[in-house]
């Protein structure tokens, strides 16, 4: 599940950067950015449907 959200948050994140007209740079940066929020999110919400539910 953390990869999948990784995977869409990098997708978004290089989507958003390229609307902006940034460079190769930009769009690696903002794709690692939101890859990175997207996998913590995930991870926390795994948690708290883990410890909460089963």
């Amino acid at each position: 599940m953390y990869l999948i959200a990784a995977f869409i948050g990098a997708l978004i994140g290089a989507r958003t950067a390229r609307k902006r007209k940034g460079s190769i740079v930009d769009v690696a940066f903002y794709a690692t950015g939101y890859c990175i929020a997207f996998a913590l999110v995930s991870l926390i919400v795994t948690l708290i449907i883990h410890r909460n539910f089963l």
